[in-house]
């Protein structure tokens, strides 16, 4: 059999020249990768190196009770922080279902050693006996039900794996209550008395420049100097800096082959990333705007609904302003769903008192819109990341209603309405009538029901809940002794007429026929895309 020569020398040739070409493909692609899975290794550069007395700064932000709590009055909210084993207590918080700015301690760690242990309880104080309460998902395997929260934190990478983390993958995450925020309701507690509480808490820890990335990252990821602050760096140009893609950008992975954990990236603020388009919790706000209500609490790995309610003044005793519990009680049941409900009444840079007015018009609603949300500028932010909420005294047609607005040649449906003139009578008259449905004879408590309740039903319709995809949803005739009273009974929620001003909550479709998921239904992108 002859041999091709000629044939042969082209084969190797080309085989040489393919084994090389991916060789250098590899080493490529290995350095692309280098900072995108790490192994967390043994032989880091030695914290002591830094010299630095490291501390840790344990805050809590919020908290808030999703249950009733106790029996009678508020509940009396403590929390026990255990790092490496000491404990820590806050003071009780009494009589209190909300508080905000709950508790700050700082407390100091071993220089040696990368890991801290954090173990994290909320209780509720009693005569006699305290009761822990719940802020776990409960998916560990465990004899009796997990209550509270075990962490590890990681003093070279500044952040925390454990009962509480971020873990991106495919636009989901598997800690759907978000970074940094313990839902009770997360065990599918949703309906049931089970003492679920929600807790908003960050974990920081000193470093040299005070930028709150840790050296070592600093030295061994981004190359950056560790003795300069580089709070506001953004050199890759893509809309947000180093602090922001640190904090989100870095998640912890686990290698079940060699059993350690790997240090990830999904953002890298080395790497340019589309953040004005990227939206991998799919709320409707990109990154670029998760950065710009970061300042809130956002996250771009779990829902948030933001809505600017902006109130029309009082003017001899004409007029009403929207209670402050209707605004805990509309955060309470996004929050049970993991839809992070901000309202900004003022508090957020919005929420200007607009002068009193008799009557407005429908047409009057787009130059309200103009002035007191955009700010005369029809190219702010806000529009595509707010939601417009608008209390007025008394404005034509209907009671409530949503509404589009049309801006730079885009139509947007995006704003409700509610006037006050019919709100401070219809819901309330008879008494003895309301008694019964609320179960309280609190005036204020009816007032805070029935304002949460016609928010929650007038913002369903900008989410995407209206009559034409869930019947029993603005049915005249439901409500009783309504002759379609019968038929939509199994319809609890704020979007049934019926339940408008009793309920504040959308239905899951779980109570039999004519029962429809409104939950399931929300889209949180509606607001933003043209009509």
């Amino acid at each position: 059999m002859k041999i091709n020569i000629k044939r042969v020398l082209c084969i190797l040739i080309v085989g040489i020249f393919l084994v090389s070409t991916n060789v250098m493909a590899i080493n490529i692609k290995n350095a692309d990768d280098k900072q995108e899975n790490t192994i967390m290794q043994d032989n880091y550069t030695s914290l002591l190196s830094y010299g630095i007395d490291y501390k840790i700064t344990f805050t809590v932000k919020e908290i808030r009770g999703l249950d009733k709590i106790d029996l009678f009055g508020e509940p009396d909210f403590y929390v026990k922080l255990f790092v490496n084993g000491e404990v820590f207590t806050s003071p009780v918080f009494y009589n209190k279902n909300y508080i905000e700015d709950a508790w700050e301690i700082e407390v100091d760690v071993p220089d040696d050693s990368d890991n801290v242990s954090i173990k994290i309880q909320l209780w509720d104080w009693n005569i006699g006996k305290d009761k822990l309460c719940d802020i776990s998902d409960n998916t560990a395997i465990r004899i009796s039900e997990q209550y509270d929260i075990d962490l590890v934190y990681d003093l070279k990478l500044g952040h925390w794996r454990g009962d509480d983390f971020l873990r991106p993958y495919y636009n989901i995450s598997f800690d759907p209550s978000g970074y940094g925020r313990l839902n009770g309701c997360d065990d599918n507690s949703i309906y049931e008395n089970d003492r679920d509480c929600e807790i908003w808490f960050d974990i920081t820890q000193n470093d040299i420049d005070g930028d709150n990335i840790p050296e070592w990252v600093e030295e061994n990821v981004y190359g950056t100097d560790p003795t300069i602050d580089n709070t506001g760096w953004d050199n890759d140009s893509d809309g947000v800096p180093i602090e922001w893609e640190h904090k989100w950008g870095h998640y912890f992975g686990y290698n079940w082959n060699t059993q350690e954990y790997t240090n990830n990236w999904i953002y890298s603020p080395l790497k340019w990333e589309d953040h004005y388009v990227l939206d991998p919790d799919k709320d409707g706000l990109q990154n670029i705007e998760e950065y710009y209500t970061s300042e809130w609490f956002s996250d771009p790995f779990r829902k948030d609904l933001f809505v600017e309610l902006d109130q029309m003044e009082i003017s001899e005793g004409r007029g009403a302003y929207v209670p402050d519990l209707s605004k805990e009680l509309l955060q309470d049941a996004f929050s049970r769903h993991n839809i992070v409900y901000h309202i900004d009444d003022g508090c957020m840079g919005g929420g200007e008192l607009i002068p009193f007015k008799e009557e407005v018009t429908r047409e009057e609603l787009q130059d309200i819109y103009f002035r007191y949300f955009l700010h005369n500028d029809t190219d702010n932010w806000r529009r595509g990341t707010f939601h417009y909420g608008l209390v007025i005294y008394k404005c034509e047609h209907w009671s409530a209603f949503a509404f589009d607005t049309r801006f730079n040649n885009e139509t947007r449906f995006d704003s409700y309405m509610l006037h006050t003139i019919s709100h401070e009578v219809n819901p309330f008259t008879p008494f003895w009538y309301w008694t019964l449905r609320r179960h309280s004879i609190d005036k204020e408590y009816h007032r805070s029901v029935a304002y949460a309740g016609i928010n929650m039903h007038e913002l369903g319709h900008t989410l995407g809940i209206y009559n034409g995809n869930t019947p029993g949803c603005d049915d005249r005739q439901s409500p009783f002794p309504g002759i379609e009273w019968l038929k939509y009974r199994n319809y609890k929620s704020c979007m049934n007429y019926n339940y408008v001003y009793s309920i504040v909550d959308y239905s899951d479709g779980s109570r039999g026929k004519n029962d429809f998921d409104d939950w399931q239904t929300i889209d949180l992108t509606l607001f933003q895309r043209e009509r």
